[in-house]
C-alpha cells in the first residue's frame, strides 16, 4: 500500500505540475458534460477518499518508469472504455459464462495493456477506501496522469462516475475507430459520441506517444521492393518511411512494434502532427487526416503543428468531453471491489 506520505508528496507533484500546465481558465461549462445535472464534480472524493487521486497517481508514476509505453496505454484504455455505452469501465471486465466482454473484440484484442496496473490501483483503493473509488473514474484519472507524467498537459479530471454491470463486445467492434479508417468513417465514428471534428483530430494526437503492431498498418505496406501500388500515390507520403516501416515488419510476425512517434516517441507533444505533415504518419487512420479531401482536418493538423498550445489546449477540453460520455451516476450502476468483475 502507498503510504500517506509517499501519496501526500506525489498529489502536491502532480497538482504543481496541473498548475503550471494549465494556463488559461477552463473552457467547458457544465452544458458539455455529462451527469445527472449536466456535469461531473472535479472533487468527488474530497471527503470520501482524499487520497485517491494520489494513489492512482503514484502506481501510474511507477508504471510509466518501469515502463515508458504504458503512458500510452493508460490513456488508451480510457479512450477504449468511453466509446463504448460511455466511460463506465466496461472495458475492464473479464468474460463470464453469461457475458463475453470487451478484451476480445477486434480493437482489442493483442491491443489494449495495462490491466494490471488498474488492478494494483484498485486493490491500494479498496484497502484504504473500500467501495468508494469507481473504476471507471481511475482509467479517468489514470490517463490524465499519464498524460502529464509524459510532459503533456493537466486538468482537473471530473470524477463520480459509477461502474457497468455489464460489456459489450459487438458494440466495441462496432463503435471504436479503426487504424485503417478513413476521415469519413472517423468523423462519423467521433460524432455518433458526440465528439466532433475538432475533438477528433485533438484526441488524434494522443499518438504522440506509444507503439503499434505491424498488423495495425500492414495496408500501407503492400508491394514489392518498397511502399509501391495504391499506397505509393497517397497525397504527401515520405517513401523512405514507408520503406523502413516495410523492412521493420518484413518479416512473419505481425507482433513487432513500431514506434507513433519516431522523433519523440515517450513525449507528449505536437510532433504527431509536425510528422503527418511530413508524411509520417505510421497508421492509415493518421495519414488519413492529411490524406486531402474537404474534412477540414488538413487545416486543423496545421495548426496544431504550428501551435502547440492550441493542440494541448484542444486536447484538455476533449479529453474532459470524452469522459463525460453517458456517465453512470447515482443509483445506475455500482462500485466494483474488483475492476474485473461486478460485485
Amino acid at each position: 500500500m502507498v503510504t500517506r506520505h509517499l501519496a501526500f508528496t506525489l498529489l502536491m507533484l502532480k497538482l504543481a505540475v496541473i498548475a503550471l500546465s494549465s494556463t488559461r481558465p477552463n473552457p467547458l461549462t457544465k452544458a458539455c458534460l455529462g451527469g445527472g445535472d449536466g456535469s461531473l464534480p472535479a472533487d468527488a472524493y474530497q471527503t470520501t477518499c482524499p487520497q485517491a487521486e494520489a494513489i492512482i497517481f503514484s502506481w501510474a508514476a511507477k508504471a510509466v518508469a518501469d515502463d515508458p509505453r504504458m503512458a500510452a496505454s493508460l490513456l488508451r484504455l480510457h479512450f477504449h472504455d468511453c466509446f463504448v455505452n460511455g466511460c463506465d469501465g466496461s472495458v475492464l471486465l473479464d468474460d463470464t459464462e453469461s457475458m463475453v466482454g470487451e478484451k476480445t473484440a477486434a480493437p482489442n484484442l493483442n491491443s489494449l495493456r495495462g490491466f494490471q496496473v488498474i488492478d494494483a490501483i484498485k486493490s491500494d483503493l479498496e484497502a484504504v477506501c473500500p467501495e468508494t473509488v469507481s473504476c471507471a473514474d481511475i482509467l479517468a484519472v489514470a490517463a490524465r496522469d499519464a498524460v502529464v507524467l509524459s510532459g503533456g498537459p493537466g486538468w482537473e479530471a471530473q470524477t463520480g462516475r459509477r461502474d457497468s454491470l455489464s460489456a459489450s463486445k459487438s458494440a466495441a467492434n462496432n463503435n471504436i475507430p479503426g487504424p485503417n479508417s478513413d476521415v469519413t468513417t472517423l468523423v462519423t465514428k467521433f460524432n455518433n459520441v458526440g465528439l466532433s471534428l475538432r475533438d477528433m483530430v485533438a484526441l488524434s494526437g494522443a499518438h504522440t506517444i506509444g507503439k503499434a503492431r505491424c498488423s495495425t498498418f500492414s495496408s500501407r505496406l503492400k508491394g514489392s521492393g518498397g511502399p509501391t501500388g495504391a499506397n505509393s500515390g497517397d497525397a504527401g507520403v515520405d517513401l523512405d518511411f514507408l520503406s523502413s516501416l516495410q523492412q521493420l515488419c518484413s518479416g512473419s510476425d505481425n507482433t513487432t512494434l513500431a514506434m507513433l512517434d519516431l522523433a519523440t516517441p515517450a513525449t507528449f507533444d505536437n510532433q504527431y502532427y509536425v510528422n503527418l505533415l511530413s508524411g509520417d504518419g505510421l497508421l492509415a487512420s493518421d495519414h488519413a487526416l492529411v490524406a486531402g479531401g474537404d474534412s477540414g482536418t488538413r487545416d486543423i493538423v496545421q495548426s496544431y503543428a504550428d501551435d502547440p498550445v492550441a493542440f494541448f489546449e484542444d486536447f484538455k477540453v476533449a479529453m474532459l468531453k470524452m469522459g463525460s460520455l453517458k456517465p453512470l451516476t447515482g443509483e445506475s450502476g455500482q462500485i466494483r471491489r474488483n475492476c474485473r468483475s461486478v460485485n
